[in-house]
This record gives C-alpha cells, sequence and structure tokens, in this order.
C-alpha cells in the first residue's frame, strides 16, 4: 500500500503540473486518472483508541486512502504502537491538546502547556517534526494563534457524528455536504463513526476522489503551509 500511496502522488502532481492531459491519463492503458482537484481528507480527532482507531488503520490500509490524525495526548501516551503504526503507513498525526482543553477559554500559558506537552510526546515517539495543531472545538484564544508555531486545522464537513452515534445518518450528512478539497471531521473513538469513516471511503473513491493527508492536500493545491494560521478546507484558510 506504502507503493501505491507513493504513485498516487507521483500522479497527483503529474497532473497539477500538466492541466491540459486532464483528467484522461491512464496507466498501462488500464486505469483512468480522477481530475487533480478530486482531493479529500479525513480527519480524525480525540483518539487513538485501542479498540476502535487499530480497525480503522486496517480499513484505511486495505482502501489505500490516507488521513490525518489529531491526537490527544493522554490517549497517545497509552497508545504509542498505534502513533508510530499511522506514520508507518503513511498518515499524518497532529496535536488535540493533552487533554482536550477549550483553548479559547483557558489563559495563553495552560493553552501553551496543554499544546506544548503533547508536541513533545509525539517527538518522543516519532521524531522530530512539525506536528500540525487541531484545536479543540475549532477555537482558540484571542492573540494564541500568534504563538502557535504549527499551522491549525479546522474542518469545513461536520456531520456531528460524536452526538448520533449512527453510522448511515453520519454517511448521509458527509455524503451530502463532501467536494473537493474538503476537510472532514469524524472521531475515530467511537465505533460507529469508523464504520462511517469506511463506507465514506468506499462512496467517494467510487466517485473519483482521492483521499490525502491535510499537507498533502494543501501542498497539492500549491499552498505553503503557515504557522499560526488556521485552515478550513484543502483551497487555504
Amino acid at each position: 500500500m506504502q507503493m501505491r500511496r507513493l504513485l498516487i502522488l507521483l500522479i497527483l502532481l503529474i497532473c497539477l503540473l500538466v492541466p491540459s492531459r486532464g483528467a484522461g491519463l491512464a496507466v498501462n492503458g488500464e486505469v483512468e486518472m480522477p481530475e487533480p482537484e478530486r482531493l479529500i481528507a479525513l480527519t480524525f480527532d480525540d483518539g487513538p483508541r485501542e479498540s476502535t482507531t487499530g480497525r480503522l488503520l486496517d480499513g484505511l490500509r486495505e482502501r489505500g486512502a490516507s488521513a490525518t490524525f489529531f491526537v490527544v495526548g493522554e490517549e497517545a501516551e497509552k497508545n504509542p504502537a498505534l502513533i508510530k503504526r499511522m506514520i508507518a503507513e503513511g498518515h499524518q498525526v497532529g496535536n488535540h491538546t493533552w487533554s482536550h482543553v477549550q483553548l479559547e477559554k483557558a489563559t495563553p500559558t495552560v493553552a501553551l502547556q496543554e499544546i506544548m506537552q503533547t508536541d513533545a510526546l509525539l517527538k518522543e515517539l516519532l521524531g522530530e517534526g512539525t506536528y500540525w495543531l487541531r484545536p479543540p472545538y475549532g477555537l482558540i484564544g484571542a492573540g494564541l494563534e500568534k504563538k502557535i508555531q504549527v499551522p491549525m486545522v479546522k474542518w469545513s464537513v461536520d456531520p456531528r457524528d460524536w452526538e448520533s452515534r449512527n453510522t448511515q445518518k453520519v454517511v448521509q450528512a458527509v455524503l451530502k455536504d463532501a467536494k473537493p478539497n474538503s476537510i472532514i471531521l469524524l472521531h475515530d473513538i467511537y465505533p460507529t463513526s469508523v464504520n462511517a469513516a469506511l463506507q465514506i471511503v468506499d462512496a467517494l473513491q467510487a466517485k473519483g476522489y482521492w483521499f490525502v493527508t491535510v499537507e498533502e492536500m494543501l501542498r497539492l493545491n500549491g499552498i505553503t503551509p503557515e504557522a499560526g494560521v488556521l485552515y478550513r478546507t484543502g483551497a487555504g484558510a
């Protein structure tokens, strides 16, 4: 699957660099390539959880789909193998604070401590890197963005999976609103959301969508991610 994913990214880059060829490129005369704008990003918050995240990773690997996981430090500390597996299988790992604190209500000192503690754990587990931030509830305190040293990610499609805990409602809500460069919000701590995510991948891949990480989607759209900027779609902030 890693080789397939690398091939996907190479083809997408070629499509972006040679737009006049359009969607009609074929591999070995058999596989029709989708239009380059058919990029989409699945993102998962609040995990990892042993009982659900592993099954999700299995399903994504089977489908050759990449995702972005914004992990809570407390949960990551309990499940280091899952965090390492995410990176090994080509996913993006980001920071969702240590204890899911509401950053817009926390003092700057507490907010930065929550972020830095999770960042330190991710660097310990995965090595030096830039671990993007998703603020819990998508909000941060006024002025705090100036102190954030990494790009931040919100979302453009929110099926409120945590509220309904209903697989089919979540699938229907996402398929209704999903479009090229959407960032979809889900939570890998609920079995119903894992089921929904895999059905969403199947349905959108059948329509020609390519599931990439948020960072990949931004870069493939020619966007250089900036620290302290909150991105809501793959087309920009």
